[in-house]
């Protein structure tokens, strides 16, 4: 059991959740203002996405992340950023006939670009998700190939900030300690367990002991699982002995039929850890844990 534990926030993710909960930050000022939230609520890390403010469409646009970024460093509130770098792998493939045809949903782009607003902006962690995999929804794959992580990692070694590996599923944790195995990852690696994503990991406890048991030593960990499973996944992340995500990313219920707030998934995640015996991290221990690099911005 871990007894120390850091709380992870993700404040909003790229779904289509904003049009189901009007708690769901979609311009850069309320996404900046939910991480500040969550922060006083007790995350010690804020995972950031960014949207287009006048649709909740998912955006990679660097100056909102910007404009996020700046306004959480601008505030009194301490906690650890962490940019996503998930945007831009969505391909649609065409029809059976003519697979390379894509669709217009595809958003596509290299690794370079995916990372354009990480090395603008020098988060102290960004994700990196480690592989391709099926998505629900006919032809959508999501990819993330090995060039790409293995450029991204080499890139991201360069300026100093760490990656947080999220792994959908067994292989995942395979070519990530590849990684780590060909120096391109500096230790402790940083891990994130990511259940319920279809068609990755199922949301069972069993699974979450499997992929915790593939996981290198010395490795720091959280998991978390999207929907109902996300509470249920708090407690057994402690249990297992790492740390854990909440946020409207994942989930938009407090409980059924009761829309959340980011703050308020943070708290329960909080209540959890602590009636479990174990204390909440500070952003400071949080450094200190993970071994994360200050940046000077």
């Amino acid at each position: 059991m871990n007894r120390d534990v850091i709380i992870t926030c993700a404040v909003t993710g790229s779904g289509d959740s904003a049009s189901k909960s009007e708690h769901v930050p979609v311009t850069p000022a309320e996404i900046a203002t939910a991480s500040i939230d969550a922060a006083k609520a007790g995350a010690a890390i804020v995972h950031i996405h960014v949207r287009e403010p006048d649709t909740g469409a998912p955006s990679r646009r660097v100056e909102l992340y910007q404009e996020v970024v700046d306004r959480i460093r601008d505030s009194d509130t301490d906690v650890v950023i962490n940019l996503t770098t998930g945007m831009g792998g969505d391909l649609y493939l065409g029809p059976d006939d003519n697979p390379l045809a894509l669709t217009d949903d595809t958003d596509c782009v290299g690794e370079v670009e995916r990372l354009a607003h990480v090395e603008k902006l020098l988060p102290e962690i960004c994700s990196m998700d480690c592989g391709s995999f099926n998505y629900p929804g006919g032809n959508y794959v999501y990819i993330s190939s090995p060039d790409m992580l293995e450029l991204g990692a080499k890139r991201l070694q360069a300026i100093r900030v760490k990656p947080e590996l999220e792994v959908f599923d067994l292989g995942h944790i395979w070519f990530a300690k590849g990684m780590l195995e060909d120096g391109l990852l500096d230790a402790p690696p940083l891990f994130q367990i990511c259940l319920g994503i279809r068609w990755g990991a199922q949301d069972l406890p069993r699974n979450f002991q499997t992929m915790v048991d593939n996981l290198p030593s010395g490795a720091n960990w959280a998991g978390f699982a999207i929907g109902a499973m996300e509470m249920p996944m708090v407690a057994q992340a402690v249990l297992l002995g790492g740390h854990v995500r909440v946020g409207l990313e994942d989930n938009i219920y407090l409980s059924r039929g009761v829309k959340a707030s980011n703050a308020q998934l943070v708290e329960r995640a909080r209540q959890i850890v602590e009636l479990m015996g174990a204390e909440v991290q500070t952003p400071e221990q949080a450094r200190q844990t993970l071994q994360l690099k200050r940046q000077v911005v």
